[in-house]
């Protein structure tokens, strides 16, 4: 299989370089890079394990678990969809060497942040996978905002890293080793204050409510590679945090545990209103990002090995869905050179073919079936209700009001009286196959979910 795979991509490289077309000759052969990246990864792992928690191939303080595993699959894979979408910067060759080092950088961040045992290690990357995404904004955005978005997510992050900064010498004056599992099995003696300056680095990364703002904002300003790697990996950082240092001090997160619940509830039902009166369709997509990553604070919190498994599947289910979104809105966008849901009307009578894959993303995004964020949510409403029933209120109102604003985003789309675009390229094969790679998983992954377990 592998001699076929590096064949294949052997002589479809030839092909691109024989046609004269240098630059799409790099832009395929680093997609098949990946690919094959991608492979040998998956390959070497070993799938069977006890539990979520079981470490494999440790060696120089890094390891990967489950979690791990699939968060590296899924940056790999995000990042093969970017340089597949982005092919505006292939064609007016803008900085395209610039862009592909870029994405290697941010890559091999990832990788590092996310298979990292060393909490120095895990911070230091943590912090420089911003790098490469603030160069992306403010390099290849399409506004002038874009300096003020890129600013703002810098602001954002760097003011709650250096507290964490500081409570990381702290933990190490207390327990002499910086490694992930020893800290949460010695539990560090914290009081609320260091505990929140610990866990606030990672609720403005997911984000939590009131700690969002800058998100939107770099989404809008950001190209559509910039809206892919942020709604599809960056986010899962936070979580991914969460989930290796909540148990640092284990009295302090069940004390505080269900505050933080309630509080990211309440706050995802009140943004699933703010997304009803969205027009842009790339700012209501970014809102119903941190909408989701509410219910995956909640499910991390509600402390019960199920609610864990259902964030881990959001965050995987999530990325795929809300990444093959922003890659709709841009293919709308390059046609109307427009993002608002008033001149973007009518799209059923252009193309029906690609308003069903419109139609298979937004019923995604509202967790409805065949697609694993049903599985996600299902997992999550269940260990949610179990800490209080009165947690049914609220998450009522959280599954209405996502539905209704995913129908909204869809209906106001696909139907209505077009205002009249008379020059409209049609929906190439690259951009069917773009999408397609976002559903398909999405949409199977769901008939073996055993494999996350």
């Amino acid at each position: 299989m592998m001699k076929y795979v590096l064949s294949v991509m052997l002589i479809k490289s030839l092909i691109w370089w024989g046609n004269g077309k240098k630059s799409n000759m790099l832009n395929i052969l680093f997609q098949n890079i990946l690919i094959l990246l991608l492979i040998i990864f998956m390959v070497n792992y070993s799938y069977i394990k006890l539990n979520m928690m079981d470490f494999y191939a440790i060696s120089y303080n890094l390891g990967l678990d489950f979690f791990s595993f699939w968060m590296i699959s899924l940056s790999i894979w995000i990042i093969v969809l970017m340089v597949l979408a982005s092919m505006k910067i292939v064609k007016y060759k803008s900085f395209l060497c610039l862009f592909i080092v870029n994405l290697t950088l941010m890559l091999f961040f990832l990788i590092l942040s996310f298979s990292a045992l060393n909490l120095l290690m895990f911070y230091v990357m943590f912090e420089a996978s911003l790098i490469p995404t603030l160069f992306l904004i403010l390099g290849w955005g399409y506004q002038i905002e874009r300096i003020e978005a890129g600013m703002y997510m810098m602001l954002y992050t760097l003011f709650f890293s250096l507290p964490f900064l500081l409570m990381m010498f702290y933990i190490y004056d207390s327990t002499y080793s910086m490694d992930m599992e020893y800290m949460n099995m010695k539990k560090v003696d914290l009081d609320s204050i260091m505990y929140n300056f610990i866990l606030m680095i990672f609720f403005v990364k997911i984000p939590m409510f009131t700690l969002h703002m800058w998100l939107p904002k770099a989404h809008v300003e950001a190209p559509v590679s910039g809206s892919m790697i942020l709604a599809g990996v960056m986010l899962k950082l936070g979580g991914y945090g969460i989930y290796r240092l909540m148990f640092i001090s284990e009295a302090l997160t069940v004390d505080y545990g269900l505050s933080i619940v309630v509080y990211s509830l309440v706050g995802s039902v009140y943004l699933s209103l703010v997304c009803l009166r969205q027009v842009d369709m790339k700012s209501l997509v970014a809102y119903s990002s941190v909408v989701h990553m509410g219910l995956v604070i909640g499910g991390l919190f509600s402390l019960e090995s199920i609610g864990i498994y259902g964030a881990f599947l959001m965050m995987i289910s999530h990325g795929l869905c809300s990444s093959g979104l922003f890659c709709m809105v841009n293919m709308f966008y390059e046609r109307s050179l427009s993002r608002s849901l008033i001149i973007n009307k009518g799209m059923l009578s252009y193309c029906p073919s690609m308003m069903i894959m419109w139609f298979l993303l937004c019923v995604g995004n509202m967790s409805a079936p065949p697609s694993l964020n049903l599985i996600s949510e299902i997992f999550l409403l269940i260990s949610l209700v179990s800490l209080t029933n009165y947690f049914i209120i609220i998450l009522m109102m959280f599954l209405f009001f996502s539905s209704c604003y995913s129908l909204y985003l869809y209906s106001y789309v696909c139907y209505g009286k077009s205002l009249g675009l008379f020059s409209f390229s049609m929906f190439s094969v690259r951009e069917f196959i773009l999408i397609l790679m976002h559903l398909i998983p999405l949409n199977l992954m769901i008939l073996k979910i055993d494999i996350f377990y």
